[in-house]
């Protein structure tokens, strides 16, 4: 993954009128003028590995 992952829409309106902003997965929209953060929090087990039937 890389450092800086560009999200696809705006989380609040749907919109993909997005601009980075200082920070660490900081983001604004300028359509809604909502600002948010993304953030990985962690990798999940491919659900193969979990002993499922997939």
């Amino acid at each position: 993954m890389s450092e800086r992952a560009q999200p696809f829409h705006c989380p609040y309106c749907g919109d993909e009128n997005l601009f980075p902003q200082e920070g660490a997965g900081a983001w604004e929209c300028r359509s809604c003028l909502r600002a948010f953060t993304v953030k990985m929090t962690g990798m999940i087990p491919h659900p193969a590995s979990r002993g499922g039937s997939a």
